[in-house]
């Protein structure tokens, strides 16, 4: 984590042996390892508070392109805008294909593939 090497770590830890000895040994671990835990935790919890920041930045900057995006298409395609005329032409000649000779080359009566019989 850190680039400590494994003759670095040994080095370490018989320094520590000799100097705090070996019945102390295991309280200052824990102490070292709670320290170690708490700055993980605050670095884990800075690193996501910087993450969240940069994830709103993000939905912002998109919010604003897809703004621009749905004025220029509403600025370009009015028609749609309506809506009603719009669907209203397309829905008729939905219809007309339906009713048409093409509309009824379906041998299973215009039922949909999921409830079409096996073959």
């Amino acid at each position: 984590m850190f680039g400590v090497d494994t003759t670095e770590f040994i080095i370490v830890a018989v320094a520590a042996l000799l100097f705090i000895g070996p019945k102390e040994l295991p309280a200052a671990m824990r102490t070292v390892g709670r320290w170690v835990g708490k700055v993980r935790g605050m670095a884990r919890h800075f690193s996501a508070g910087i993450d969240s920041v940069i994830r709103e930045a993000e939905l912002e900057e998109m919010e604003k392109k897809w703004a621009e995006e749905n004025a220029r298409i509403m600025r370009d395609y009015p028609a749609i805008a309506e809506g009603t005329a719009m669907e209203a032409d397309s829905a008729a000649e939905a219809r007309a294909f339906l009713e048409s000779p093409e509309g009824d080359a379906d041998e299973h009566g215009g039922l949909p593939p999921d409830q079409r019989p096996l073959p």
